[in-house]
């Protein structure tokens, strides 16, 4: 489903996304990517007609999937396969394939030919050579436990990691230190930044919206719990509004797991299906 951001309108639908769990653009190519759980692929498509164009094959479970403007690439990061693909942007053609010796969560470009993921069963954070698919650093995260979210404040190199344990750590993007951790809600999943307000956000299933203010490079503080709607853990952010979207739905009862389903997450009920969008 595609909304119109300013009217809130359905503008259309992206078809053939089995499983979809991530999106990336390529505003410059006029082409997006749906990382495509189900599958084991990424869909292609027109930005401006959203008809597909085309789909590649990646590892074992795609889950985040991010585009990187200095190579012109695709990377996706497989949770069963524990690896990334990455796929060239402008034909679809497979470039290569990264083992990164753990389950990836989210992943970050800063837009100068690094992209930074998180392992979540190692705690660790790495930093990838965009262009010579390499491995350049694999950084112990400390106090910051089975990490998920994760965003960047690419002028001053600041990372903020959304940990399980219930904390948002802050990593410097070239050295990889800790240089602090806050507290935030339980059930993190996806984290934000705004470049201009200096704000991140780290969506919490527990119905929580935590809200940190980057006061320097080097200064962070909480400055709000905003009340959400439990579950709504995945997030956008619109740069240009400054509004911040999540998605949630009422849920049954948790399920038997299944390969498809290892947590035995519970299903979503019909027709409770809602988008939140709080502004700043």
């Amino acid at each position: 489903m595609v909304l119109d951001a300013d009217s809130g309108a359905q503008v259309g639908e992206i078809a053939d996304t089995p499983g979809v769990h991530g999106v990336a653009l390529a505003p410059q190519l006029g082409r997006g990517f749906t990382s495509n759980g189900r599958a084991s692929t990424v869909t292609i498509f027109d930005l401006k007609t959203l008809k597909p164009l085309g789909q590649a094959k990646t590892g074992s479970n795609p889950d985040a999937i991010v585009y990187d403007a200095v190579t012109r690439r695709v990377f996706t990061f497989n949770g069963a396969s524990k690896d990334a693909t990455v796929i060239g942007a402008a034909d679809g053609s497979v470039s290569g394939t990264i083992a990164l010796d753990g389950k990836p969560e989210f992943a970050v470009a800063d837009e100068a030919g690094r992209i930074y993921v998180n392992l979540e069963d190692k705690s660790e954070l790495l930093a990838i050579d965009s262009s010579q698919l390499t491995i350049l650093n694999r950084w112990p995260l400390a106090t910051c436990k089975e990490p998920t979210g994760l965003a960047m404040d690419r002028k001053n190199r600041r990372l903020f990691v959304g940990c399980g344990n219930k904390l948002m750590a802050v990593v410097d993007a070239d050295s990889g230190r800790v240089l602090t951790t806050l507290p935030i809600g339980s059930g993190v999943d996806a984290i934000a930044f705004d470049p201009g307000t200096a704000l991140a956000f780290s969506s919490n299933g527990d119905g929580t919206l935590t809200v940190v203010r980057e006061e320097s490079p080097d200064k962070f503080t909480v400055v709000e719990n905003v009340a959400t709607q439990r579950g709504a853990r995945t997030m956008a952010l619109d740069e240009k509004t400054h509004n911040v979207y999540l998605l949630t739905a009422e849920f049954g009862p948790p399920r038997e797991p299944t390969p498809d389903n290892p947590r035995g997450r519970p299903g979503m009920l019909p027709g409770s299906f809602v988008l939140l969008v709080f502004g700043q």
